[in-house]
């Protein structure tokens, strides 16, 4: 009895135009997260079309300017140059030695770290059209948010290597053990787009409670005020802040100055389970992306 009802039912989904019969079963197979890590791939393949677009948003953003990103080049110049010479008689250091570490500083958090978190936040968001009309690899977003931030990056750059250039500092090969330091930002930076950008495309409000953390990170973190300000008991707890970690693992070797082994253990397993997490998340939302953006 129970085969010819089978049987049955296949007839039906013959005569309706099916091609194979039903399936019970079909819709509750468990989840895989495999086509996951196929976006992932997909979006590493495509790394010329994620920097065409990424090249493409900065001619946008500058369309009609004469200078382009040189504007931020040239405001950041003015920044650090007035910061420099007023906090530099505030805290009684001398200029030589403050202004290449806060020139240094201001380039690698405002691009580096805090630009990159903010944006990731609207990864997905402002990528809403590109999504929509035509299917594309959803980490190709996120490839295409570092490359637009390299570019800025290189600009803002500028300006330290000017500083250093005027007061005759060459940090040496030492400056190269800074290489790690950026290649974890930019595993940091792109985990960031699939685990922000998935949830503030969710949850609206994250954004902007995200922009209001990372500007209380900059009072509290070494970027116009120096480590070596604080006594020796206070200082032993600045490696309990992520963002100190991630910018010594940077800017220690550039001012000629190995980073704490602290800081690169705490920096490494940080992110270890900052890309874990953020994969899992992606992997269980990915499916719903499309209809939140």
């Amino acid at each position: 009895m129970r085969k010819r009802g089978l049987s049955a039912t296949a007839e039906r989904s013959t005569r309706l135009g099916n091609s194979k019969p039903e399936n019970p079963l079909e819709g509750h197979e468990p989840e895989s997260i495999c086509p996951r890590m196929d976006d992932i791939v997909s979006g590493m393949r495509s790394l010329r079309l994620a920097g065409t677009l990424g090249w493409t948003d900065i001619s946008l953003r500058y369309r009609g300017s004469v200078l382009g990103p040189f504007w931020m080049t040239i405001s950041a110049a003015i920044m650090v140059a007035s910061m420099g010479v007023i906090y530099a008689r505030l805290f009684h250091m001398n200029l030589r030695d403050y202004l290449p570490f806060l020139s240094l500083s201001m380039a690698l958090w405002q691009v580096g770290l805090s630009s990159l978190i903010q944006e990731s936040c609207t990864c997905f968001i402002d990528a809403e059209a590109s999504i929509h009309a035509m299917k594309l690899p959803f980490s190709l977003q996120a490839f295409r948010l570092l490359v637009r931030n390299a570019i800025v990056f290189a600009h803002s750059i500028v300006v330290p290597i000017g500083v250093f250039l005027i007061y005759g500092l060459f940090p040496g090969l030492i400056s190269l053990v800074s290489l790690p330091g950026l290649a974890l930002w930019l595993i940091d930076g792109f985990a960031a787009c699939l685990l922000l950008g998935a949830l503030c495309a969710r949850f609206r409000d994250i954004a902007p409670i995200i922009g209001a953390f990372m500007q209380i990170a900059f009072y509290v973190t070494p970027i116009i005020w120096k480590p070596t300000q604080l006594s020796p008991h206070q200082s032993r707890y600045l490696v309990l802040n992520p963002f100190y970690d991630l910018l010594e693992m940077v800017r220690g070797p550039i001012l000629g100055t190995l980073p704490p082994l602290s800081a690169v253990l705490i920096s490494v397993s940080l992110s270890i389970i900052w890309c874990v997490v953020a994969f899992l998340f992606f992997a269980r939302t990915r499916e719903r992306l499309a209809f939140w953006v």
